[in-house]
């Protein structure tokens, strides 16, 4: 018989909930997360080093690629996996970078062979690792010439199937030398590259003399790309000392006069040929270089190469100091020198970065001297036990023929000459044709080099000088055998040519028409005379109008009491039959705002005045709209007590206002009865007195009042009621109909 279904509704039980801190649930669940992106992923170490980086290139050297043949990036990648539980996509990336080819390093670590991209191509694919091949670079003797000297420890990989050093034993200062760049959860790093050369000189002396000058060996940071690093010694200073900073890279190029065009050959390491293009590309669309005919890549095997065919009649040094104030033919680098000392994430400085690695690396020695003392002592117990067979050989042998186990053999040696177990075994395993006088008398002899090698060896481990004395020799031989000729010239602020928008701007009469609704339109004189009737929408009206040049200045006052700057060239010419720029969206204002009134500040000199509906009147200096930075919006503008009627500019002492209440009174005053205020958000002083729920409804300059008898309305002083109107000048009434 079928089982009944059951006709009840499932009910769903809430998940219990937890009383918990938020500080302990990020302690729990976010920090150890943070920690391990950055200290498993994303900031480099003492060696300058990350995981992926250090995993890759100690495979790449137990698979023997340091001396042997290049192999498939693809074998490279699948034996990386046993150490770096990764995707095979994000190894090879890994190893792209690394590689000569992509030229993103001084001195690079990996020698490729195939299409590795570049790194100054954001289109120039690197291709598949099946089809491309690489090795160790020479320069990696560096990275591993202690290795298998106990100069580092060694740990289990993720499944505990082999071991890879926690940091490679590297002869120099890697970390200032090759530029490495890592985001982490809630802090990220950004080392550039300085030159191997200087960077070694600057150890060096380092060493001698802890006070040394930093300046003077290593002047500044160096790039593959060359280009010219504009150079200011407090900015260095600066970031050497902290760590943090930033300073311009620009490109180089010359001027083809034969051709008219410019070559630019090097760009800012921060950029690519397909960013700068498509600049130029976008400004000479918008008519912001109409000086280029056009531009192309012409990147080939020799190089890069940026051409720029240019109209007759430029001027290739001012049309080069536009190109590098608008695209990324100028770019800053921004340091943040975020490395993992011990463990922990911490922002040094140049000299604390050199500390840091010199005092590294003194261990990496001493543990390297230790491992060679210990070698040539245990060596020379060896030979001390063969030295005791010299006196009587065929003792040796015959205790060897006449013992009937195996098992017996190092006993009765260590009990016929009074040695240990090891010294046996190593006498028991010496072939037969070796035990001769005269091979035994070699090796013994020796034991006296030996034992000089070992005071020697013994002295160093006790000395820090005599180690600092062995890096310092090192890093001579690095800047021996690998020269490396700075890459970016270095330029000095004043000599960059400085770049002013405004010279490069056409500056011409224009006349200006702000609408209710926020529409702004800038027309010149000529086609205004060819139309002068607005196209507006239904109820829209011209609010104010002015007349100026292009070069001009102009702020827009909306209902939120912000201000917006701009400059009337950033607005496209337009004509009376069109409705215009749309402010609200042209300026990014906030939904609901809307412009009320437009000023032209000229130098910010004078006054302005502002009518509230309360019935104050504030003056106060154009100088507080002005701002030092390129800030656009300003909050604050006027005061948001009360709703604001009218505003007036320019005004002087002279200026007389006329103002309207509910009430049907009017008031005139002059505007130097308003003392001026700094602020510009002030409330104002109270100019009309209104009674009861009167408000202002409009203000305007006396003269385009149109009252019949100006002198009646004028007052003293401030606060007044004002004067009634007279019949003549009330409102006119509507008409009724019956």
């Amino acid at each position: 018989m079928a089982k009944k279904k059951n006709d009840e509704p499932k009910v769903y039980k809430e998940h219990p909930s937890v009383d918990q801190r938020i500080t302990d649930t990020l302690r729990e669940n976010y920090m150890p997360y943070a920690m391990s992106v950055i200290v498993s992923r994303a900031i480099p170490e003492i060696d300058g080093f990350k995981p992926s980086h250090r995993k890759l290139l100690y495979t790449m050297y137990k698979l023997g690629l340091l001396n042997g043949n290049r192999t498939k990036s693809a074998n490279i990648v699948g034996s990386t996996m046993k150490l770096n539980p990764h995707g095979d996509a994000a190894i090879y990336e890994t190893m792209v970078r690394l590689t000569r080819g992509n030229e993103a390093l001084l001195m690079p670590f990996v020698d490729s062979k195939g299409n590795f991209g570049k790194v100054y191509s954001r289109d120039m694919a690197y291709a598949a690792p099946r089809y491309t091949e690489a090795k160790l670079d020479a320069f990696c003797a560096e990275l591993f010439r202690d290795i298998d000297t106990d100069a580092v420890d060694f740990v289990d990989n993720y499944d505990g199937t082999m071991k890879e050093p926690t940091l490679l034993p590297t002869t120099f200062p890697n970390i200032l030398v090759s530029a490495n760049t890592g985001i982490a959860v809630g802090m990220a790093s950004n080392f550039c590259g300085f030159n191997l050369e200087e960077v070694c000189r600057t150890t060096i002396e380092c060493i001698k003399n802890p006070e040394h000058d930093l300046l003077t060996t290593l002047p500044a940071p160096d790039f593959t790309t060359g280009g010219e690093l504009i150079y200011d010694e407090k900015e260095i200073r600066s970031i050497y000392e902290t760590g943090r900073g930033s300073f311009k890279v620009r490109a180089k190029w010359t001027f083809d006069k034969k051709d008219n065009l410019i070559e630019i050959t090097e760009i800012p390491y921060t950029t690519t040929i397909e960013a700068i293009i498509d600049k130029i590309a976008e400004l000479a669309k918008s008519g912001k270089l109409r000086e280029i005919a056009d531009v192309r890549d012409e990147t080939d095997l020799s190089g890069l190469k940026i051409a720029i065919d240019l109209k007759r009649g430029t001027d290739p040094d001012k049309l080069m100091a536009k190109l590098m104030k608008l695209t990324p033919l100028m770019d800053s680098f921004s340091c943040n020198f975020n490395v993992l000392i011990g463990g922990m994430p911490r922002v040094l400085g140049v000299r604390e970065l050199l500390e840091e690695w010199t005092a590294w690396r003194t261990e990496c020695v001493r543990r390297r001297v230790f491992f060679d003392l210990n070698k040539k002592k245990d060596k020379l117990h060896l030979l001390h036990g063969l030295a005791k067979i010299l006196l009587d050989i065929d003792k040796a042998i015959r205790i060897i023929r006449e013992t009937e186990e195996d098992a017996e053999v190092i006993p009765n040696l260590m009990i016929g000459f009074g040695i240990d177990q090891i010294q046996a075994e190593f006498i028991a395993d010496i072939r037969l044709r070796n035990i001769n006088k005269e091979y035994i008398l070699k090796r013994t002899q020796e034991t006296e080099a030996l034992e000089k090698e070992i005071a020697k060896l013994e002295e160093i481990v006790k000395s820090k000088t005599k180690i600092r004395n062995i890096i310092v020799k090192e890093l001579e031989q690095v800047i021996k055998k690998y020269p490396s000729p700075r890459r970016t010239r270095l330029v000095t602020a004043g000599a960059v040519p400085e770049f002013d928008e405004e010279d490069h701007i056409e500056d011409y009469a224009v006349l200006l028409f702000l609408t209710r609704e926020g529409y702004f339109k800038k027309i010149t004189p000529q086609s205004w005379r060819m139309s002068q009737e607005h196209k507006l929408k239904d109820g829209d009206e011209v609010i104010w109008q002015a007349e100026t040049a292009n070069k001009a200045e102009i702020v827009f006052f909306t209902n939120m009491q912000q201000a917006y700057k701009a400059h009337l060239y950033d607005f496209e010419d337009s004509k009376a039959s069109v409705l215009g720029d749309y402010l609200a969206s042209k300026l990014g204002m906030d939904e609901g705002e809307t412009p009320v009134y437009a000023m032209l500040p000229g130098d910010y000199k004078g006054n302005m005045v502002i009518v509230f509906q309360n019935g104050k009147a504030a003056r106060f200096s154009l100088e507080s709209f002005e701002t030092k930075t390129n800030r656009r919006r300003l909050t604050g503008a006027y005061s948001a007590k009360s709703p604001a009627v009218a505003f007036f500019h320019p005004v002087d002492e002279e200026t007389e206002i006329t103002m309207f209440s509910t009430a049907n009174r009017a008031l005139t005053f002059r505007a130097n009865m308003l003392d001026i205020k700094a602020s510009r958000s002030t409330q104002g002083v109270q100019a009309m007195v209104l009674r009861g729920k009167h408000t202002i409804t409009r203000a305007c300059r006396m003269e385009e009042a149109g009252l019949s008898d100006n002198g009646r309305y004028r007052c003293r002083s401030i606060p007044s009621i004002g004067a009634l109107l007279t019949d003549e000048d009330l409102p006119e009434k509507q008409i009724k109909f019956e």
